[in-house]
């Protein structure tokens, strides 16, 4: 579950890790008050949840009150990667002498913490240590494992901070990870942690994501008004009609509608379609022994995404049932409606009566299957991922 930078620091604030003291404001009104009260030069930095920000336009400088509605009317407009800008942080604005990198998340591999620290900050993580892997160190941690302040000192000195600051610099890390901990993060990263030309350390972002299992261990982030949201960024619309109807669904950047069986067969046709040059639009999940009204659902889901060019079935019956499914298909056409062409299979409990239903259905109302092809266990899988790349090449042709 990522945080807004803004929430962020907040809890950055909580373990005297140094931010700078802020604002936040919803409309370009509110951003002129709280210039106005600060009445000094200013940063104004969208509020999304996700990167690449800066690029996008997002973060913009403002001399004064006025300057800065002007800007924040700007930014309220904006969409940065599909999402639009709700709130915007405000901060004085500072002369940057050095720009750090510093964050702590998993080494999965390793069932270990690993801090990752840099000299050259305010860039991708990614991208420096594809170009210059050597400006970047790293320091291993037991979960249960306190950091001494020497190796906290070392890796402060190895990024590069100057003596006189290096217990300051020691001390946040020592905070960053204590607060990672603390509350289940799985990724907390200060980019950049600047030192200011008058000789200050501070967190200038926060970009910080909780493990949204563990949140019940944290009630005391409602008193930031934190709310549970999605794993990484902000939900779709579709996400957030799914996450209503009680339908595990995540939206891609593909334009493959992926309906499956199952979180492991929906797993598995993702992989087929990427095996055969496609790229699913989602992944879904209908889980065991739905109901043919939660079928529907799901394609209403697919259906009514702009992005996908064709439809991609693969219903495996085990604890669910083929017929079912095939019931909740002619629901779904009977009240819906489809526009895209959809290929899907069916074998397993059932299939034989699932393909009974649509050829039944088929012959009463062959236009209402004009763009739709359905197989049973006759047909391998592959042939329906194959086919369903196609046809969305077809279409978006």
């Amino acid at each position: 579950m990522r945080l807004y930078e803004f929430e962020g620091k907040e809890l950055f604030k909580k373990f005297k890790i140094p931010v700078m003291e802020a604002r936040v404001a919803s409309t370009p009104d509110e951003v002129y008050k709280a210039v106005s009260e600060m009445n000094i030069p200013v940063v104004l930095k969208s509020q999304v949840l996700t990167g690449g920000r800066g690029k996008a336009g997002g973060i913009k400088f403002a001399e004064g009150a006025n300057e800065a509605r002007t800007v924040a009317e700007e930014l309220l407009k904006l969409e940065i990667k599909g999402y639009p800008v709700e709130k915007i942080l405000i901060e004085p604005k500072v002369a940057i002498k050095q720009e750090y990198y510093l964050g702590v998340t998993i080494d999965r591999a390793k069932y270990k913490l690993v801090i990752i620290a840099s000299g050259d900050g305010g860039v991708d993580i990614e991208e420096t240590a594809e170009k210059n892997p050597d400006k970047i160190v790293k320091k291993e941690v037991s979960i249960n494992e306190d950091l001494y302040t020497f190796d906290a000192l070392l890796l402060a000195k190895q990024m590069g901070i100057p003596q006189e600051l290096a217990k300051e610099g020691a001390a946040i890390i020592v905070r960053l990870l204590t607060m990672f901990k603390k509350y289940d993060a799985k990724l907390a990263e200060i980019n950049p942690l600047v030192l200011t030309a008058d000789g200050q350390l501070i967190a200038a972002d926060a970009r910080v994501s909780l493990d949204d299992d563990a949140t019940f261990r944290h009630p005391d982030l409602a008193d930031l008004n934190v709310e549970h949201r999605h794993e990484e960024g902000e939900m779709t619309p579709r996400e957030k009609q799914a996450t209503e109807w009680g339908i595990p669904y995540l939206d891609l950047d593909g334009n493959i509608g992926m309906f499956p069986g199952g979180a492991g067969f929906g797993i598995m046709g993702n992989d087929f379609v990427h095996h055969f040059g496609g790229k699913p639009a989602n992944f879904m999940d209908s889980g065991g022994g739905p109901s043919p009204e939660r079928i529907a659902k799901m394609l209403v889901l697919l259906d009514e995404n702009p992005n996908v060019k064709a439809i991609f079935g693969a219903r495996f019956g085990g604890i669910s049932r083929c017929d079912d499914f095939a019931k909740g298909v002619l629901i779904f056409l009977n009240e819906h409606g489809l526009s895209k062409p959809m290929v899907f299979r069916m074998t397993g409990n059932m299939w034989q009566e699932g393909v009974r239903i649509f050829e039944e259905a088929k012959k009463e109302n062959p236009a209402m299957f004009e763009h739709i092809e359905f197989h049973g266990i006759e047909t391998p899988i592959e042939e329906i991922a194959k086919r369903a790349v196609e046809l969305a090449e077809e279409a978006g042709a």
